[in-house]
This record gives C-alpha cells, sequence and structure tokens, in this order.
C-alpha cells in the first residue's frame, strides 16, 4: 500500500488539536474562596505549578505539531511502516497531558524531582519516536523527489542527538527539578530553529501530490 500523505496529515492534525486542548482540563477551578474562608486570589495564586505546566506542554505539543507539518512535506507517499511510525509519535503526544497533570500536582511538593524526570522522560520517549518516523520516511524511497539533501542531513543529527538531551534532562531532573526542566526547554531552541526546507532557494523542495 502506497498513497499521498493528505488522510496522514488530516488525521495527525485532529490528534495534535486533541492533545492540545486536553492540556487546559488539568487545571481545576480552585473549591474554596471566600465561603471557605479563603480568598480567590491566593488560590488561583497557588494553581502557578498547573499555568507552568500548561504553558510548557502547549508550547511542545505547538512546536511538534510545526514539526510534523513541516516533516510531512518531505513526504512523498506513505505505507503501513510510515502510518505505524506516525502512530508512535501521535501516542506519545496525546500522553503528554498525563505528564504534565503529574508534573503540576507535584511541582510544588517534595515529589517536584520524580514528576520533572517523569516529564523530560515522556519528551525522551517522544523523540525516539520521532527519529523512528523520520527513519521510516528516509528509507525505501518515501522522500519527494528533489528533496534538499543538506537539510535532511540537518534534521538527521538534530533528531540523532535530541535523544541523549532528553535523557540527560530526566536524569538530572532526579537531583533538582528545574534544571532538568531547563534542559529539556533548551530544545526548543533546537526545534524552532529547525529549517525542513531548503536553505538554498535556487533549489526548493518540490510540492506533489
Amino acid at each position: 500500500m502506497a498513497e499521498s500523505t493528505t488522510r496522514t496529515e488530516a488525521f495527525s492534525d485532529g490528534v495534535f488539536a486533541i492533545a492540545i486542548t486536553l492540556l487546559i482540563l488539568e487545571i481545576r477551578v480552585p473549591e474554596g474562596g471566600v465561603a471557605a474562608g479563603g480568598h480567590l486570589a491566593t488560590d488561583l495564586l497557588h494553581l502557578w505549578p498547573s499555568y507552568l505546566a500548561f504553558l510548557m506542554s502547549f508550547f511542545v505539543i505547538l512546536i511538534m505539531w510545526v514539526n510534523h507539518h513541516e516533516l510531512m512535506r518531505l513526504v512523498r507517499v506513505v505505507d503501513y511502516q510510515f502510518l505505524f511510525a506516525n502512530g508512535f509519535v501521535l501516542l506519545v503526544t496525546t500522553f503528554v497531558p498525563f505528564p504534565t497533570a503529574v508534573l503540576a500536582a507535584h511541582l510544588a511538593t517534595d515529589e517536584a524531582t520524580t514528576a520533572a524526570a517523569f516529564y523530560c522522560g515522556t519528551f525522551l520517549l517522544a523523540s525516539i519516536a520521532w527519529g523512528l518516523l523520520l527513519l521510516s520516511i528516509k528509507r525505501r524511497g518515501r522522500l519527494k523527489r528533489g528533496a534538499d539533501t543538506l537539510a535532511v542531513q540537518r534534521i538527521t543529527r538534530a533528531y540523532a542527538a535530541a535523544p541523549f538531551v532528553y535523557a540527560i534532562a530526566a536524569a538530572v531532573a532526579f537531583q533538582n527539578a528545574v534544571a532538568g526542566l531547563v534542559i529539556n526547554m533548551s530544545l526548543w531552541i533546537l526545534w524552532v530553529r529547525l529549517c525542513y526546507r531548503s536553505s538554498r532557494p535556487d533549489e526548493p523542495v518540490p510540492h506533489e501530490s
């Protein structure tokens, strides 16, 4: 089986949209307030771990969606191997709201290091999934004809290095939650700046159906 990427992109977009929407459900409305002898403003401020975890994961899933969109521009056809590799990426993406909730619940507690390590470990798994997806694209002629070789090499190096950085982040997080999360987030710069298109204007990646 080999077909165009249209249905795969549409399905993947839907999964990313659901995953990023589920994040907000983890921010609970304060149950206290004046009636319980408290103050709503204080209760809202106490939710800072939830706000932080939400913002981090929202931005990460947004970056993942953008990178998936750009990566699909390199794909000529899809087959079963590619679909299952893409499914692995989507599996990890839909899992992200859970470690986000764990981080939000424990970031301000003594269990912060474990929660942060679990959070960073999730993106270690995600980086492996993305690496397998790229590998499935590069094999058996799935790359579009005329795809920029330098761009593909640049993407391959970035995907190969990411698991090691995420593994370091998870290990560091067991000792220091903030340091681990900072290392984890440092890869945002890489993913935002990673160029999937030709760096040479005279050699654009062709658009094929």
